[in-house]
């Protein structure tokens, strides 16, 4: 009669079959996005005028301009997809959420504005994967518990800047919650960091936010030209503010050169208290909608409130 298995033998063949059970799904992953690869290859690359001509149809309702623009730019969102990979989503639901920013993108591309199309949706690109990315690994960015906590002071802080007009403190937070002010406080600024990083701005010459996700070292040449293209133009509408809005927005996101900071931080690095440096913010960020908007450009673009 044959000895049954004892605990560790069992556990060990149970480890073997989860083993073989990740290796088949990345088989899977790996023929099912070669398989994507290889059917794309063949779409053809638009040329400049090409590209006009298709979206100025596009725009018009044609739907086999519109597919020809987005079959056309493809390998531009698998370009993009690769310098997300190994973050946390597979590189075929990478494509598939750049896929939906190119969707996006053809769709409100107006040719007449002077901008190449490629780097127009390289916007959009980015920020639908950057998006899917935040959302995947937000939730595990902080423990349940701390979440859970952090939601509370965030509500009372909704609920108290209806009744005070102004964005509350920490202290009158920790007041209508009695508890001690340093704990809100540390919680509230624990808050601000991650927040600074979901935000994607574009540009990593600026390493701004979630861009500093992707992969340089994978960039290949005409990537370099489309970022600096991004980063010349976010310092170009950088350089519309005043100056006070310049240095609040750059402090604060980690633009030319600055380290991303808390609201608290910058106030302290340039003299002015925490609502003050946020009231700056605000103002700052209504003048770029306004200047994007001038250029036909969506604000979510570049910014995730």
């Amino acid at each position: 009669m044959e000895k049954s298995m004892d605990a560790e033998d069992v556990n060990l063949v149970h480890d073997l079959e989860l083993e073989q059970q990740v290796q088949d799904d990345l088989q899977r992953n790996l023929d099912a996005t070669q398989l994507y690869l290889s059917e794309i290859g063949f779409s053809p690359l638009l040329s400049a005028e090409e590209e006009v001509y298709f979206s100025r149809k596009a725009l018009k309702g044609c739907e086999k301009s519109r597919n020809r623009m987005i079959e056309s730019n493809l390998r531009l969102v698998v370009k993009i997809a690769r310098r997300y990979n190994n973050r946390g989503l597979a590189l075929l639901d990478l494509i598939e959420e750049g896929n939906l920013g190119l969707i996006r993108a053809v769709e409100k591309f107006d040719p007449e504005r002077g901008f190449r199309f490629s780097t127009y949706a390289t916007w959009w690109i980015r920020q639908t994967i950057e998006r899917a990315i935040m959302n995947q690994t937000r939730t595990i960015r902080l423990p349940i518990h701390v979440v859970k906590e952090l939601n509370v002071y965030l509500r009372t802080a909704r609920e108290l800047a209806h009744k005070l007009d102004h964005e509350p403190t920490a202290e009158e937070i920790a007041a209508k919650l009695d508890l001690p002010s340093g704990d809100v406080s540390r919680m509230l600024k624990l808050n601000e960091k991650i927040t600074s990083v979901d935000i994607p701005l574009g540009g990593d010459n600026d390493k701004a936010l979630l861009d500093v996700l992707a992969d340089d070292d994978s960039v290949g040449p005409d990537f370099k030209v489309q970022d600096e293209d991004i980063s010349n133009s976010v310092v170009k509408w950088l350089n519309e503010l005043n100056t006070k809005q310049r240095e609040v927005l750059a402090r604060r996101f980690g633009l030319l050169g600055y380290e991303p900071s808390t609201l608290e931080d910058v106030g302290a690095e340039i003299g002015l208290t925490r609502e003050r440096v946020r009231q700056i913010q605000v103002e700052a960020l209504k003048r770029l909608r306004d200047l994007l908007s001038a250029q036909g450009l969506s604000v979510e673009a570049l910014f995730q409130s």
